[in-house]
């Protein structure tokens, strides 16, 4: 059927920050607002503003605050419609998970014909989420039960969390559900790697044959492994980095993401093991792809992940992973790249292995190729999230 304008939709998010949820639809985004094939507004029901805004906004999206929560339902139920009422959407694509049932029930009559639910995050968040209190695994219950009433489509960042949030249960037969993959631009993670590293180990003080272990993610709040807090598991991969560095004296490691008031601890116990300045904290890095170019190894020991998007950009850039059993396959690209351990095999495994694939060659041209390929490059996700958006199709 032949549309009279542009796609509109509207996704619906806590805010536009560094996740790689946001992420992905900023490069969404980017894309889009070249052709103005699709058009795509935010609702941030966090009500605050986020990094990537401005952006959004000189990009021709809207960005709508409008808070969520107990104490806001009547509020946001009014602003919400009338978001959906004033924009005309052909679809609305919630990230909320379960929460996106309760959202759409406050849409009532003002929502459009497709109503995506998007499950991101692991599944052992459902119980960190949902099950610290009664009310919360009462909310929980209901917003999935209105989940199986309202959504027209489920999708996730894998297709193995989908089944793991409950969603392959006979009440949602009816409703199509794939993974929707996140989707970057390969060609970001092509470059000179015998450069990336003289300027990175430049930066740190280091010698330019230096062996680079990286670790990409936000540094957990509690250094527990049971925590809720703990999702990253960024204190098991500080004790794999000090281990690899006792091994071998060229061995430095770089941990790039958001910080935590965890770091001086982990700090101390670098300093304890003799290894000041090997092991360094980089916070959070507009340049990831020149650390990955730079770097010979990704440790990637995550509690748990809904897909594990770093892990395929370090394919991109031809660089090995080794990551947690608990990261789902369906991250691979380039097979030969990457490697599985549990980390109950404990850091002398882990460290064995890590050395093993930094010294693995590395053809960056064809591994970027083959991820340019596959579903995680932006035109294609793209092109599966227009499918969606305007005529309902979901591949399975």
């Amino acid at each position: 059927m032949k549309q009279e304008r542009p796609i509109r939709v509207l996704q619906v998010i806590d805010s536009l920050g560094m996740g790689g949820a946001e992420t992905w639809l900023m490069e969404v985004l980017r894309l889009w607002s070249k052709s103005d094939v699709c058009r795509i507004d935010f609702l941030a029901t966090s009500g605050n503003p986020g990094i990537f805004d401005e952006e959004a906004r000189r990009l021709g999206a809207q960005v709508h605050y409008v808070r969520y929560g107990r104490a806001h339902l009547p509020r946001f139920a009014k602003q919400f419609r009338q978001v959906l009422r004033e924009g005309r959407y052909h679809a609305i694509h919630d990230h909320g998970d379960y929460a996106s049932g309760l959202h759409f029930l406050m849409g009532g009559s003002a929502l459009p014909p497709v109503r995506v639910t998007h499950v991101h995050n692991p599944a052992y968040q459902i119980r960190n989420n949902y099950g610290v209190t009664n009310g919360r695994c009462f909310t929980a219950l209901v917003g999935k039960a209105l989940v199986a009433r309202y959504s027209t489509h489920i999708t996730g960042t894998s297709r193995q969390i989908i089944t793991e949030y409950g969603f392959d249960a006979s009440r949602f037969r009816r409703i199509p559900k794939a993974a929707l993959y996140c989707g970057f631009d390969p060609a970001r993670f092509l470059g000179d790697p015998v450069a990336a590293k003289a300027s990175v180990s430049h930066e740190f003080g280091w010698p330019e044959d230096a062996k680079i272990i990286l670790f990409a993610g936000r540094i957990d709040l509690s250094l527990d492994l049971g925590h809720p807090q703990n999702h990253k598991n960024s204190a098991f991969a500080v004790s794999v980095g000090i281990e690899c560095a006792r091994r071998d004296l060229s061995v430095r490691m770089l941990l790039a993401g958001a910080p935590s008031p965890a770091v001086p601890i982990l700090e101390g116990r670098i300093d304890a093991a003799g290894l000041h300045g090997r092991i360094q904290f980089a916070g959070i890095r507009r340049d990831i792809e020149q650390f990955m170019l730079a770097s010979d190894v990704l440790l990637f020991p995550s509690r748990g992940e809904g897909l594990g998007m770093v892990a395929v950009e370090a394919q991109a850039a031809g660089l090995p992973v080794l990551a947690s059993n608990a990261v789902p396959r369906e991250c691979v690209v380039v097979p030969e790249l990457v490697r599985f351990q549990k980390v109950e095999a404990g850091e002398a495994a882990w460290a064995a292995d890590l050395l093993q694939l930094a010294m693995q060659h590395r053809n960056i041209p064809v591994a970027n190729q083959r991820v340019a390929a596959s579903f995680f490059a932006i035109e294609n996700s793209a092109r599966a999230l227009f499918q969606l958006y305007s005529n309902g199709s979901l591949a399975s």
